[in-house]
């Protein structure tokens, strides 16, 4: 097990070395051969020498602007859609939530000075004073009600309703007064408010642009370091620092951001090793000792809460028999993919989340959710007996992708692999990365879809979380997986406010959800970040969907 990501404490630099997979490159060593041209150096298969990195050197100044290279066009800067990498990574800077989730994966105040919690059902935020929106409207409890309120409108669909979900009301109670009452206990919400589900809008900003707001044409207006300058639909976005920003701590550095959209892994890399392009989040990993050679910048690594999983998300079909997901986990060769998509970096792992996110549990807890699980290491023979005793030979599943980086190609080759090994046959599709993500939010583009892969990563610092997606009926159970035992289990656990109780019970989930595979965990691998030689200064931390970290960056 991987206890290096569990502690926030941890070194500044945790030097690890993935030789112990050498001997898996040799089972997927052709998929390495899918990495873009002109990336990789060479197509070697040596692994990358990594450390973890808590935070890169201070800048020596201010600078003038920067770009960063994005691998999609955000498909809404309304907080209310905000649910991916390229929506998130953007949004970070210009809006803000109730609480901030740091770096550490830490919360502490944001737009809330304080909360309370006086009764186990309510939950109480005092609103900020001194903070104004990007039109210069000063922030109000009413906006915050405003912003809340509207994750509750069936007419708005939130992607993030599911954190909502127990709220009874939310009321001004007091100049700078919010009350959120819930329907029972929900240790789940306040630790939310860090995230998307938590951003607060101007009221009227909200109500003059109706349908248009958070698209290229309405925009936003919020109270982060940055404002939304320009958005060139399929070009750009381009953001401006916010002189007024409320928090000298994190004033942007930099007078200008633009983020640029390259869908194409290797027009992305080799901007940024010619320096056209000062950086990026998530890099193609087939690329990076090539950046690391390139003496231009600097590839870094650090705090991460997403596991790679195949998504089951069609259970009316072979999937829907446990015997058929757990045959082509077993059939999967992970060690294999693991090298050939990320070069190592990173760990199998046979559960959904990462010790980062269990970090207030009990010793007895966190041995509960990753020593008392089954593991799946590679077995094709068992997998064989279990696709026979299913009466599943033959069967076709349909694997839908997207060129957005190698481990996408990678992971889905091994999938066709492993399932023809066992019997099965994996028809693959390819869509646009845009249309990739609609498959997160949009249940027609899953129609007649079985499986697809994510990098899942959680927005609150509570493993929790992940379990709650899978509950019967959420919005992120993409294959309607349904199992009362489990819904209980997290329902009892969502009730219990200290954390390391909580996990005890949050443990009883995650091995339900170990043992029944309604997702097929692949591996867990640190977050990934290239800077160039112009600029410096941010924490790397999947934190960065929702933390100003381009407001850190300044001159080298």
């Amino acid at each position: 097990m991987n206890r290096s990501l569990r502690s926030r404490s941890s070194a500044r630099s945790t030097r690890r070395t993935s030789a112990g997979v050498v001997a898996g490159i040799l089972a997927v060593a052709a998929l390495a051969g899918c990495a873009p041209a002109g990336t990789a150096d060479s197509g070697a298969d040596d692994p990358i020498d990594w450390e973890l990195t808590e935070a890169t050197a201070e800048p020596s100044g201010d600078i003038d602007s920067f770009t960063f290279a994005s691998y999609a066009e955000p498909n809404s800067l309304d907080y209310a859609y905000a649910f991916d990498y390229a929506d998130n990574s953007v949004l970070a800077n210009v809006c803000e939530s109730l609480l901030r989730l740091n770096p550490d994966f830490s919360l502490s105040p944001g737009l809330a000075e304080s909360f309370e919690h006086p009764t186990p059902d309510t939950w109480v935020y005092t609103i900020r004073e001194g903070v104004t929106f990007h039109d210069g409207t000063p922030l109000t409890a009413a906006d915050a009600v405003a912003s809340m309120s509207r994750h509750l409108d069936p007419e708005v669909g939130s992607f993030w309703f599911s954190v909502y979900q127990n709220v009874a009301s939310i009321e001004q109670t007091g100049d700078r007064q919010v009350t959120v009452t819930m329907n029972g206990p929900d240790s789940q919400f306040n630790l939310g408010m860090g995230g998307a589900a938590g951003v607060i809008e101007s009221a009227a900003t909200l109500a003059d642009k109706g349908a248009d707001y958070g698209n290229s044409t309405g925009g936003v207006n919020c109270t982060g370091p940055f404002e939304l300058a320009a958005w060139e639909s399929g070009e750009s976005i381009t953001l401006t620092g916010f002189d007024d920003y409320w928090d000298d701590e994190l004033k942007a550095r930099s007078g200008e951001v633009e983020f640029v959209f390259m869908t194409d892994p290797t027009a992305r890399i080799n901007a940024l090793k010619s320096g056209s392009v000062d950086g990026s989040w998530m890099l193609p990993m087939e690329a990076v000792p090539a950046l690391q050679s390139s003496g231009k910048g600097d590839v870094v690594f650090g705090l991460n809460t997403a596991v790679g999983n195949l998504v089951v998300s069609d259970l009316e079909g072979p999937l829907g028999d446990l015997r058929v997901r757990k045959a082509l986990l077993l059939a999967l060769d992970r060690d294999g993919i693991l090298q050939a998509a990320y070069r190592g970096v990173g760990e199998t792992t046979d559960v959904m989340t990462t010790e980062s996110v269990w970090q207030e549990a009990s010793d007895a807890g966190r041995g509960a959710a990753f020593d008392d699980v089954s593991h799946y290491d590679q077995n094709v023979e068992e997998a064989k007996k279990l696709i026979a005793e299913a009466g599943a030979e033959g069967a076709e599943l349909t694997y839908v992708t997207a060129p957005i980086s190698n481990d996408f190609s990678v992971i889905s080759q091994a999938t066709v692999a492993a399932a023809q090994s066992i019997g099965l046959k994996v028809n693959v599709e390819t869509v646009t990365p845009n249309a990739y993500t609609a498959l997160f939010s949009d249940p027609s583009a899953r129609e007649g879809v079985d499986l697809f892969y994510t990098s899942w990563y959680l927005s609150s610092p509570d493993a929790l979380e992940m379990y709650s997606v899978l509950r019967t009926g959420d919005f992120s159970n993409y294959g309607g997986w349904s199992n009362p035992e489990f819904d209980a289990v997290v329902a009892e656990a969502t009730a219990i406010d200290d954390p390391a109780a909580r996990s005890e019970v949050t443990a009883k989930a995650q091995q339900i959800a170990n043992a029944e595979l309604p997702w097929l965990p692949l591996y867990q691998a640190p977050v990934s970040l290239y800077l160039g030689e112009r600029i410096t200064g941010v924490q790397p931390s999947v934190a960065f969907m929702y933390y100003p970290w381009a407001a850190t960056i300044g001159a080298r």
